[in-house]
């Protein structure tokens, strides 16, 4: 079965600080272990010259064994918490999965 890479990108509000961005990620993070079939949860700012970000900055990408699992996630409870937190924080938002083969 294959693995699923779950990213995001992020463009917060413009009131939202840096320790806001900084819950909101920690956040997320703590779902790893508590949901399961998420294995990871990485994240980070934008950071390239290229300047192709199209205003959005920060992505995070998170990994679930299966595309079962990313199912099972995306109502969880805990998930629903953690949107509570994050998406009052945000402008603009693109999430996209992909199945590793």
């Amino acid at each position: 079965m294959p693995a699923v890479k779950h990213f995001g990108f992020f463009q917060f509000k413009e009131t939202v600080t840096p320790a806001q961005v900084e819950t909101c990620f920690g956040e997320m993070q703590a779902m790893v272990g508590k949901i399961p079939g998420l294995l990871e949860m990485i994240h980070g700012p934008y950071d390239s010259a290229e300047g192709l970000n199209d205003g959005f900055t920060h992505g995070f990408i998170m990994t679930f064994e299966s595309p079962e699992a990313r199912d099972r996630y995306l109502p969880h409870p805990v998930h629903e918490r953690v949107k509570e937190v994050v998406v009052p924080c945000l402008e603009r938002v693109i999430v996209f999965d992909f199945n590793v083969v």
